[in-house]
């Protein structure tokens, strides 16, 4: 895979996560035709999924849900590291808290995230070979 694929990859890879985090927002999290089946006592097993879902975002710590502190967690992660997987993992873990309600640390992990992850692409990988010769002679 070339560079410029593995760059698109990364981007590509964030609009996966946020379609499957919109669609386990409105399609599994906001339904009230699911929310009755699980609530009835011979719902189907993937309700514990659902249920765990919903209590991720509802339970707080200093008023950021559980998804907030993932999300700024991995971003303390991506300021730190040098490399593009924390800055990409700061950016998803942003999505996935902004759409599971937990808008402000969430909107701030997307941005860094995506911020670092470009400028991180942008860069190349080594330097130049001839970049200072010139002032070394």
């Amino acid at each position: 895979m070339t560079p410029y694929w593995r760059r698109a990859a990364a981007w590509l890879g964030l609009l996966v996560v946020a379609l499957g985090a919109a669609s386990l927002r409105y399609r599994l999290i906001e339904s009230s035709a699911i929310g009755e089946l699980c609530s009835s006592e011979h719902g189907p097993a993937w309700c514990d999924w659902r249920q765990w879902l919903v209590l991720g975002f509802q339970h707080h710590a200093g008023n950021i849900s559980v998804y907030g502190v993932i999300a700024l967690m991995a971003t303390a992660l991506a300021l730190l590291s040098k490399r593009p997987w924390p800055a990409w993992l700061a950016a998803a873990t942003g999505t996935f808290a902004l759409l599971l309600y937990c808008f402000e640390p969430g909107a701030l992990a997307l941005l860094i995230g995506c911020l670092r992850l470009l400028r991180l692409q942008a860069q190349p990988p080594t330097p130049p070979l001839g970049q200072h010769r010139q002032r070394d002679q």
